[in-house]
């Protein structure tokens, strides 16, 4: 402690001479630095993972990563868990019976759009068998053609030509090149069968209702990355199932399936109506 007769040095004497006022304001400057400080490097290092997932539906610039923020706040707590059927495909079934289970555990995934799937990802190989496979399923079938995926924007996908559902103009699924995973949109029961089978989960915000179906489809499900020749098999066999959903019911591919509605119907002039359960 100093003496009477002891100067202080001018900072700390500055600091004694502060009123109550700029004490308050100095504690304040502290408290709000405190806070701002981890929040901005919470900020930098999810805008940091965005980006490491790679090009997506979602412009790679900050303003699509605050988009992608804002989404976040509403993301399934479990996508493992099947979603509520819709009225509507109640009376209809899907086009799986069963799938064999997927062998190990689920892989973690990250993100929204994009959405991705980090560990196990699939080789450069096994990610050209799967689009050699769904080519050839495009080849065989006059209903489907391939394009540059609608949801996706940066790699190709699989369309229905006379979608019974708009869904992002009849897209029935897109491979990614980075992970070898894959997004589709099924028939409520067959997403029930690919998740009790360990072959897939929701994307985050396919929670159905006017607000969310604006971005993505309820039955909108991530398959994961196939791990050779036999996974890739079963994998092609859910995207015959999102075909059959997306066109509406009808045979996909020579010689597979049943002629029948999967909840939906094209009018014979190209509009598209919901078929009622009752």
């Amino acid at each position: 402690m100093l003496s009477p007769h002891e100067e202080r040095p001018s900072s700390i004497a500055s600091f004694y001479d502060l009123n109550s006022s700029q004490t308050a304001r100095l504690a304040l400057t502290f408290t709000a630095l405190a806070i701002l400080l981890p929040f901005l490097l919470y900020i930098y290092h999810d805008y940091l993972a965005f980006i490491s997932l790679g090009p997506g539906g979602t412009p790679p610039t900050f303003l699509g990563f605050l988009r992608v923020e804002l989404l976040s706040l509403f993301a399934l707590r479990n996508p493992h868990i099947p979603g509520p059927t819709p009225e509507r495909f109640k009376a209809h079934r899907g086009y799986l019976v069963d799938l064999p289970k997927r062998e190990g555990p689920k892989p973690d995934t990250r993100g929204i759009a994009p959405h991705r799937q980090i560990p196990q990802r699939g080789s450069p190989q096994e990610y050209e068998r799967l689009c050699s496979a769904i080519r050839v399923l495009a080849a065989s079938d006059e209903k489907l053609v391939l394009g540059r995926s609608c949801f996706e924007k940066q790699s190709t996908g699989l369309f229905a030509r006379s979608p019974a559902e708009r869904t992002c103009e009849g897209e029935v699924c897109h491979v990614h090149p980075s992970d070898g995973s894959l997004h589709l949109t099924l028939h409520p029961a067959d997403a029930e069968v690919v998740l009790g089978a360990g072959w897939g989960e929701r994307h985050p915000i396919a929670r159905g209702g006017w607000v969310f179906e604006r971005f993505v489809p309820v039955g909108f499900v991530m398959c994961y990355a196939p791990r050779g020749e036999r996974q890739v098999e079963v994998v092609l066999e859910v995207v015959r199932a999102a075909a059959w959903f997306v066109g509406g019911g009808d045979r996909v591919g020579k010689g597979w399936g049943e002629r029948r509605d999967s909840g939906y119907v094209s009018l014979e002039d190209g509009e598209r109506r919901n078929v009622a359960s009752s």
